[in-house]
């Protein structure tokens, strides 16, 4: 018999104290009701608002198992965020998504169907194909995104239709590989990831998503991080 799929959800935070109890108490609804195996790393920057503490509070509330506590002394950028929460994870699955609420764990089990159904080593969540769909954002903040990832396609040509989105699950072994070729520390991190993967030949999958903007708190992308972004491409058409 093969042994039993686990997975990994990883979530950085950075003063996510109000989202982070909704976000767990979802997820955990989302993996029991699907009698699914899980963890959930939860990788706080020293948030000056309480997050670690209210993570320390949910850890007791749920079974330790599911909920460990990897924080970091300062804020070191999302790359290293995800990378700091690979070396605890013990799934053979890995989940990486927001911890803003604007990832809606509803749309696990679709994409869990997708890796099943198909074999392929990535599942991303796409706002740009099917059904899937961006709520809560001005237009302004949509057609930032869309342009982005217009540039990004033109530029690298991934074949993917959502290169700058957060919400992925991959196979533990394939991230760890790709991300062990991954320069990006920013904004950048989930675009060079992807393309990373499609260049050394891994199958993607795409699962549409809605995308929701934050419940609480405030988006940290700013002007400096659409400036690394563009820099991010021009680098990584050179490069790969």
């Amino acid at each position: 018999m093969a042994p039993k799929d686990k997975y990994t959800v990883i979530l950085p935070t950075y003063n996510e104290r109000r989202n982070l109890p909704i976000i767990i108490w979802l997820l955990n609804r989302t993996f029991t009701e699907n009698k699914l195996d899980y963890e959930i790393i939860i990788v706080d920057d020293a948030s000056p608002d309480g997050t670690l503490e209210v993570a320390q509070q949910l850890r007791k509330l749920y079974n330790p198992k599911h909920i460990l506590l990897r924080p970091r002394p300062g804020k070191l950028g999302l790359g290293t965020a995800y990378v700091h929460g690979l070396k605890s994870a013990s799934g053979n699955f890995v989940i990486i998504m927001d911890a803003d609420f604007s990832h809606h764990p509803k749309f696990l089990p679709p994409m869990i169907a997708t890796q099943k159904r198909t074999g392929c080593d990535i599942v991303t969540g796409t706002r740009y194909a099917g059904d899937g769909g961006v709520y809560g954002w001005d237009l302004k903040r949509k057609l930032v995104s869309r342009g982005a990832n217009l540039v990004a396609d033109t530029v690298l040509r991934p074949g993917v239709s959502d290169l700058t989105g957060s919400f992925r699950l991959y196979k533990k072994s394939v991230l760890e590989k790709v991300m062990a070729k991954t320069e990006s520390k920013g904004y950048t991190f989930q675009m060079e990831l992807m393309t990373r993967a499609v260049g050394m030949g891994y199958r993607v999958e795409e699962c549409p998503i809605s995308f929701v903007d934050r419940v609480y708190g405030e988006s940290k992308l700013g002007g400096e991080e659409i400036v690394e972004y563009l820099k991010g491409v021009l680098s990584l058409w050179v490069k790969v």
